[in-house]
């Protein structure tokens, strides 16, 4: 039976080791630092043969030479249009990956970075499908626009959150108590954020994750998937009303939204 391990790292990263105990092979993406990586996979008596690069950053990439240089038979996955020329495996969007029994789907997410991608299987672990989307989509957040523009982020979401309702959504980060802060923020009256909020605090208390989260809850609560609900189109107008920015469209919805929490 496959699993899906978070391995800590630096101070709020997340590595996600996908691994097949029957085989003993293990699947890693975004080993930011290679150590916590090591330490799992002699803990657990897993074999490196696949990392999957979501994009450029050090925190996801930083480790990736010093895990290939003790797997030297590792494939490296990772976006071909990338600054980080460290993947043996090149992909594009629309390509497939396989490992295993399990295919995923290359999807383009540009926004947080210009080269980021996605990794999407309907194959279900843990019975759920799976999404590794790096720093696109967080718990109740967004990836902040370090290179792309709000259009292409929102377009990058909307490819996320036509994903069947039940996947797992594995990101990289533990930002969720202070991305739920923001969307409280944003949408005091709501109750469903105010529950998940006192569900994640209750988690973080127990040092337990608050990832993966399910992408249809993110569709019900994140602020980002949220760009034409009339309750957070309410608050984005006012907000623009207040600030002289755009309103009128999906993409002025969501700038409004990432504007807002830029300067939260």
């Amino acid at each position: 039976m496959l699993t899906i391990s978070a391995i800590p790292a630096f101070s709020d990263n997340y590595i996600w080791c996908l691994s097949d105990p029957s085989s003993g092979k293990a699947l890693i993406v975004d080993p930011g630092q290679a150590q916590p990586v090591l330490d799992h996979l002699a803990e657990n008596s897993l074999k490196l043969d696949t990392i999957l690069v979501t994009h450029h950053h050090p925190d996801h990439v930083g480790g990736v030479k010093e895990l290939i240089s003790r797997f030297p038979d590792c494939r490296v996955t990772g976006p071909a249009e990338s600054p980080f020329k460290g993947s043996t495996n090149l992909v594009h969007p629309g390509d497939e990956v396989i490992w295993e029994d399990i295919t995923f789907q290359v999807l383009g997410v540009p926004g947080h970075t210009l080269d980021h991608i996605a990794y999407f299987t309907d194959v279900e672990v843990n019975n759920r499908p799976v999404l590794f989307c790096g720093d696109t989509l967080f718990v109740c957040g967004c990836g902040r626009l370090f290179e792309g523009s709000p259009e292409q982020m929102r377009q990058s979401l909307q490819t996320l959150r036509a994903l069947p309702g039940k996947t797992a959504v594995y990101c990289a980060h533990e930002y969720t108590l202070a991305n739920l802060r923001f969307a409280r923020s944003w949408l005091p009256e709501d109750e469903g954020l105010r529950d998940f909020e006192q569900q994640c605090q209750n988690a973080r208390n127990e040092g337990k994750p608050t990832v993966p989260s399910v992408l249809e809850e993110e569709k019900r609560l994140n602020p980002f998937l949220r760009w034409d609900d009339p309750a957070v189109v309410d608050s984005a107008r006012a907000y623009c009303a207040s600030h002289g920015l755009p309103a009128d469209s999906d993409n002025a919805i969501f700038a409004a939204i990432r504007h807002g929490k830029d300067n939260f």
